[in-house]
């Protein structure tokens, strides 16, 4: 038989057994917990669910803020074997149906403020059974969905002991976009969360027990999870969780007042930090280091944030499917503008359109990953699977190039696919969303970059024959029915789009159209007294 390993007692008991349990593990906007009261507070959500008839590598989906609720929910499930499932709560409640209803789960766990979507999800989702909410009240549930408070979950009492799950047993699934467009569940075992923490979060970052990490992106990215929980409780240190949209102002505050020592953020997060004003210089005076993912972190922003605060950030990159970052700058040999060197651990290649080598300084190729952390694949995507898990490398998707110091620069996506805030977008799902307006006949989603070089979705559309196009018109359209960051950040009236003999659209073309900028719109006044949220869109949290 295999040995035993789970990754909750990995993360949280084996620190009581070292001597370790009155030290800080969890810090929120409102309570904070050592490692033994963390323990405890797992052990009790962990009857929850088995009490509710869920087993062993059954799947728990949760749409919940970054709390106390998600963080023992999702060390709950690896602890009773079950394997934790959160889910972004930017969806709506028809894209987060379709989630629940593909990881089959018959257990929800939902925070109060996305009661809503929740609700509205269950009526897509007919194999759950239990959904289970944070707060009073709650939405109307389909008649065969049992709805239970979160003090009822916690009523079974506490579990006994983990279950002996192996190395290779299944603990997490992230829903990503990733490098084929359509949502889909990249499965990771329980030995993936130490691979990360050692060979990133220790051997790159050296996160220690004295070590406190605050986190813009939210434990559904497979970056959040990582910056959030992995990283601090493998190495037995502090994570610093924040429910709240972030915002330059609030994470400063956050910063300063629990004493961060590691910034985890994104370019769509460090840019609108050094445009904000009323932030002091020395707000991050504790910070001994800032990591970006997620996109690459433009020069420019390399260097103000530490001639302003002081703060060296290393850029990297990594993915869903590998879990966390596997290129990465170091501390004080920063290239700036490139994603740095392959972490520990892992090996990378460039390749061809056939999948030869490239080699040599400055020649393009597709970077290729291999490492241990690598997901199983994607949950009955076998044909997907395929595609992307080639033996045990991992095509990104990404064009990249490797510098004379031997530092790797992404040149962009290999495909149509492009990233809004660090966040996976697919034209085609967009380009759905649009056609199914009256006023549009044809329409085509690029990406084009903003001042800071980072690609925004924009849309070229083609109007019916006696209609008119209203750019406001139609960003509101798809407001209504897709999550905030999907939609167009511009849009562009074409009398045709440009196509090739075959039929196919010419987004080669239409990228080049929207270079220019023309297409950029005036984000709307904020209300009054409120600050200025990450991201053009005020209801757009960060990506991971």
């Amino acid at each position: 038989m295999p040995e035993v390993f789970n990754a909750t007692d990995h993360l949280v008991d084996r620190h009581l057994r070292e001597g370790n349990g009155s030290r800080t593990a969890l810090v929120t906007p409102t309570r904070s917990l050592t490692y033994r009261e963390l323990s405890d507070e797992v052990r009790r959500v962990a009857a929850g669910p088995t009490a509710l008839g869920v087993r062993p590598e059954e799947r728990v989906l949760m749409c919940m803020a970054d709390d106390v609720e998600l963080f023992t929910g999702i060390l709950a499930a690896f602890r009773i074997g079950a394997v934790a499932v959160p889910a972004s709560t930017m969806l709506t409640g028809g894209e987060l149906g379709t989630l629940i209803a593909d990881s089959r789960s018959r257990v929800v766990l939902g925070s109060a403020e996305f009661a809503p979507v929740v609700g509205a999800a269950l009526q897509k989702a007919p194999e759950v059974e239990h959904a289970v909410l944070t707060g009073g009240g709650g939405p109307q549930l389909p008649f065969r969905v049992t709805g239970l408070s979160w003090p009822e979950l916690l009523d079974a009492g506490a579990d006994d002991s983990p279950y002996a799950t192996w190395p290779d047993s299944p603990a997490l699934w992230l829903y990503t976009s990733g490098t084929t467009g359509t949502p889909k569940a990249a499965m990771h075992r329980h030995v993936d969360i130490k691979v990360v923490a050692e060979n990133y979060g220790r051997q790159v970052l050296g996160i220690g027990p004295e070590d406190r990490c605050l986190s813009v992106a939210k434990l559904f990215f497979a970056y959040g999870i990582g910056n959030s929980m992995f990283f601090p409780l493998a190495a037995g240190g502090t994570a610093l969780l924040e429910p709240a949209r972030p915002s330059p102002a609030l994470f400063a505050e956050r910063a300063a007042g629990d004493r961060a020592t590691v910034l985890f953020g994104t370019p769509s997060f460090y840019g609108p930090l050094l445009a904000g004003a009323g932030i002091p210089d020395d707000a991050f005076g504790t910070v001994r280091l800032g990591v970006s993912a997620g996109e690459a972190l433009p020069a420019r922003m390399y260097h103000e944030v530490l001639r302003r605060f002081g703060v060296e950030v290393l850029d990297g990159i990594g993915s869903t499917e590998m879990l966390h970052v596997f290129v990465s700058n170091r501390a004080g040999r920063v290239h700036p503008g490139s994603s740095g060197e392959p972490v520990p651990g892992y090996a990378v290649e460039l390749r061809d359109a056939e999948g030869g080598l490239v080699e040599g300084v400055g020649a393009p190729g597709e970077l290729y990953v291999r490492g241990e952390s690598a997901a199983t694949g994607y949950w009955c995507r076998a044909g997907t699977t395929r595609q992307v898990f080639l033996g045990d490398w991992m095509r990104t998707g990404d064009t990249y190039v490797r510098n004379a110091d031997g530092t790797y620069t992404c040149m962009g996506r290999t495909d149509d696919l492009l990233k809004a805030g660090g966040i996976w977008v697919s034209p085609a799902e967009v380009e759905e969303r649009l056609l199914a307006h009256p006023d549009v006949a044809e329409a085509a989603v690029v990406g084009a970059p903003d001042a800071d070089g980072l690609d925004k979705p924009v849309a070229c559309v083609v109007a019916r024959p006696g209609r008119a196009v209203d750019p406001g018109a139609l960003v509101a359209w798809c407001r209504e029915e897709l999550a905030a960051f999907k939609r167009p950040r511009g849009v562009v009236a074409l009398p045709e789009l440009p196509r090739t003999p075959t039929g196919k659209i010419r987004r080669n073309v239409l990228r080049a159209l929207v270079r220019d900028g023309s297409w950029a719109e005036p984000s709307p006044p904020l209300p009054t007294g409120r600050p200025p949220l990450v991201g053009e869109d005020a209801r757009v949290p960060p990506a991971g």
